[in-house]
């Protein structure tokens, strides 16, 4: 008998299993509304990508997708971004313009913010940040493996969109030099 072999129905048990034991249905009450920054991003966004690895890209009208919801018991957002979406995404996509990694987002009481992990495998990046509310915006702050300081952004935030900025801090330690950039539109409820 084959160990490697599963039936289709063993895939999707497993898979229904998974989605289950990770899935919740909202925020858990050990975390107060007043910490929930991100709760309002649960949801499927369709992304306009103006700016990727520090480049104008907007004439080239790139769209992307995201996706999120609660997770572990409500203690975390987990996101899917992907880039180009679902539809278009090819074998044979550029590395440095394919993107399909996930993020969570875990409330740490300890901190009072939130653990943020970010990565990607299809364009082989990964970040490590810590988020807060700064004013009505969401700042998330961390550092590259190589030491580059980060600070990711969402502004602008709506119900309905929102305004993602992704930084990194220049040699000279004082300015920050943009390196990504979305436009997120909520998409209808089917």
């Amino acid at each position: 008998m084959d160990v490697n072999a599963k039936s289709e129905s063993s895939d999707v048990r497993v898979s229904d299993a998974l989605i289950a034991a990770l899935l919740a249905g909202a925020r858990s009450r050990e975390i107060a509304e007043t910490a929930d920054a991100y709760g309002w991003l649960v949801g499927s966004w369709d992304l306009d990508v103006l700016y990727y690895w520090a480049t104008d890209v907007s004439a080239q009208r790139i769209q992307a997708e995201l996706h999120a919801g609660w997770v572990l018991e409500g203690r975390a957002i987990q996101d899917v971004w992907i880039m180009p979406p679902r539809p278009e995404r090819k074998a044979s996509s550029d590395r440095r313009m394919n993107m399909y990694g996930t993020t969570l987002r875990v409330w740490d009481s300890t901190i009072q913010a939130w653990r943020i992990t970010w990565r990607n495998p299809a364009g082989d990046h990964h970040e490590e940040q810590i988020g807060r509310r700064r004013g009505k915006d969401v700042v998330q702050i961390g550092a590259r493996p190589d030491g580059t300081p980060t600070r990711w952004s969402f502004t602008e935030i709506t119900s309905d969109s929102f305004h993602w900025l992704g930084e990194s801090l220049g040699p000279d330690g004082k300015s920050w030099g943009l390196e990504g950039e979305f436009r997120g539109t909520r998409r209808a409820v089917v």
